[in-house]
């Protein structure tokens, strides 16, 4: 898929070094400023390992696509369909359980093509609507995804570390 020269391309499991290494860098650098740094690299020592990336990827109802531009990895988002969601398992869903562009490319739209491919690919599939998490205290995404016609239906505890932090869960009617 091609927009403004961005290009959407599936990640493989010969990725697993790259997604690793671009997953890593945009968590830190989106959240770092904003949490204490011994409960940034708790989490980080069992998200970002190289093993539970191979397993994400050889996961069938996850997937990891990159946002591409000359090359370049700008962005990347997880969709997770199926038993592969993190709460809710309706066969009838899509979840967006990562997005993320790095800092050098934001302002750009990428965010927006991420996220308007996994609405398209969620209607490809016959799905009534897309759910995700985001962090309570994270104003910019909020505000994006309640542009994007998202709503609030819930919330789950987060463990960042030893710090107990909450997502709100919000979904999107197609």
């Amino acid at each position: 898929m091609t927009d403004n020269n961005i290009i959407i391309t599936k990640a493989k499991i010969a990725d697993a070094d790259m997604l690793l290494a671009f997953s890593r860098k945009t968590f830190f650098d989106s959240f770092a400023h904003l949490n204490t740094p011994e409960n940034m690299e708790a989490y980080a020592a069992n998200a970002f390992t190289l093993p539970r990336v191979q397993a994400e990827l050889n996961n069938p109802d996850s997937h990891f696509y990159f946002a591409m531009l000359n090359g370049i990895i700008t962005g990347y988002i997880k969709i997770n369909i199926g038993a592969a969601q993190t709460d809710i398992q309706d066969s009838n869903t899509l979840e967006v359980e990562r997005i993320y562009v790095s800092a050098e490319y934001h302002g750009k739209k990428i965010g927006h093509q991420l996220l308007d491919f996994a609405f398209k690919t969620a209607q490809d599939s016959g799905f009534k609507y897309v759910w995700l998490g985001v962090w309570e205290h994270n104003h910019k995404a909020l505000s994006f995804y309640e542009k994007h016609g998202f709503k609030v239906f819930g919330s789950h505890p987060f463990m960042l570390g030893n710090d107990k932090q909450t997502d709100l869960l919000m979904k999107k009617e197609l």
